[in-house]
């Protein structure tokens, strides 16, 4: 009995410091939840020397002959490589052995305090990355700001991409909803604002998540600050150059993206005809993460079909 009772109070004792950790620090705890379930999934955690300096990844390689189709995936604003996890064991099962950088910055990559974060300088940044990985040629995938830094990537540096996926992508002459001011979020309200814009459907945040979220935030506002800065000089806007965009090209939106609406991305399949649109009904502007399974299906068949998809406008029915 007396054994019984110790293991008993162990459980509540762990139970309450539990509870503790997960009240003060909430995003911590679901983060190592991530870490722990990309593990299981045999998700790498690796890092790769580059020019500018030792370069976060995680890696999701199939077990085929080969090792899989290259894919690298572009994460965007204020946010970091472990946000492709919903997708990252799905598009390895479907043959793909997929790369998913922290950018310059975020995560657990460099810092540095002389850059702009601006997207040219993200671009050679992913470029880097590309070739310090030995890849000769990949295809590329980007969200948000990711997806306006592959664009240009693909623009830019055509020998070393082949098809480019985005999702929900930034990079044309539109004013996001809420202006610039919307990623500088000061008290709860703000934050839980833009939460609305960026997952619709979802519940209001608790106080304490919206919180601990404000205190993370502001350790790399700075860092969002100048992408920003850099974002709204407009010097690196792509409305005239996608004519010229020499990869095929698959556009996947959410149907209710509130942040980036479906007229930028019926707007980007006009700009460039020969590409894919492919609407997820209901789903917002974390399409790859609150849809992942139809999200990576159809990255997966128009990367593997020969030869690519071109000029489609599909709706997908929301699918977990």
């Amino acid at each position: 009995m007396k054994t019984l009772g110790r293991l008993l109070l162990l459980v509540v004792v762990l139970g309450l410091a539990f509870g503790g950790v997960f009240y003060e620090r909430p995003l911590w705890v679901q983060q190592q939840g991530i870490h722990f379930g990309l593990f299981l999934h045999r998700v790498q955690s690796n890092y790769v020397m580059t020019p500018e300096g030792r370069v976060h990844y995680y890696e999701a390689e199939p077990r085929i002959p080969g090792g899989g189709v290259p894919l690298v995936l572009v994460h965007g604003l204020a946010d970091r490589g472990e946000s492709w996890a919903p997708m990252l064991e799905r598009l390895m099962k479907a043959g793909f052995h997929v790369y998913a950088p922290d950018l310059l910055g975020y995560g657990r990559s460099p810092k540095p305090s002389g850059s702009d974060y601006s997207i040219s300088t993200q671009e050679q940044f992913v470029a880097d990355f590309i070739q310090s990985l030995g890849l000769q040629k990949t295809d590329v995938g980007g969200w948000s700001m990711g997806g306006w830094i592959v664009l240009k990537l693909a623009l830019d540096h055509p020998d070393i991409v082949d098809r480019v996926v985005v999702y929900d992508s930034a990079g044309l002459d539109h004013q996001v909803t809420g202006g610039p001011q919307i990623f500088h979020p000061t008290d709860g309200p703000a934050l839980q604002h833009l939460a609305d814009l960026l997952e619709p459907h979802a519940k209001p945040l608790p106080g304490f998540v919206l919180r601990d979220a404000l205190r993370k935030l502001g350790q790399g506002q700075w860092v969002v600050d100048r992408s920003m800065a850099s974002m709204e000089s407009r010097k690196d806007l792509l409305d005239n150059r996608l004519s010229g965009l020499p990869e095929p090209l698959l556009i996947v939106w959410g149907s209710d993206d509130e942040l980036l609406p479906l007229s930028v991305g019926q707007q980007l399949h006009v700009l460039d005809p020969h590409s894919e649109l492919d609407i997820v009904q209901g789903c917002g502007h974390l399409a790859p993460k609150t849809c992942p399974a139809r999200v990576a299906a159809v990255t997966a068949v128009f990367l593997k079909t020969d030869p690519a998809p071109t000029g489609g406008i599909y709706t997908l029915i929301r699918t977990r």
